[in-house]
């Protein structure tokens, strides 16, 4: 592989592998974030459950199961679409690795 293509290369996968660490970053932020939420809506769905009072009822779905729910869902879809940017810019690491691994690979045939 000549010398200016495997530089592009590299620096195209820095870049890449720069975008992926901020992906990783924000996954981790989410999930610790999507774990809270995931406690407060369950809580809430409990004691929803454990109450009789119809007024107190609706006045914690207000508050809180609704909100967390809905806070609960929006950062499980947030989650499934950082994992696909995670598995897409992969692949280009992945597909440059092998680009860079099959050329190096190649025999030297002397011209005759």
């Amino acid at each position: 592989m000549e010398a200016h293509v495997k530089k592009s290369l590299e620096e195209w996968k820095t870049e890449i592998c720069e975008l992926l660490h901020g992906i990783d970053k924000e996954y981790e932020e989410v999930k610790r974030e999507l774990q809270v939420y995931s406690y407060k809506f369950s809580i809430t769905k409990q004691v929803v459950q454990s109450t009789v009072n119809d007024e107190i009822i609706r006045n914690i779905r207000e508050l809180y199961h609704k909100p967390f729910e809905q806070r609960f869902n929006q950062l499980k879809e947030e989650i499934k679409d950082l994992e696909e940017k995670k598995k897409v810019f992969q692949m280009f690491v992945d597909k440059i690795d092998k680009v860079k691994e099959k050329e190096e690979v190649k025999p030297y045939i002397p011209a005759q």
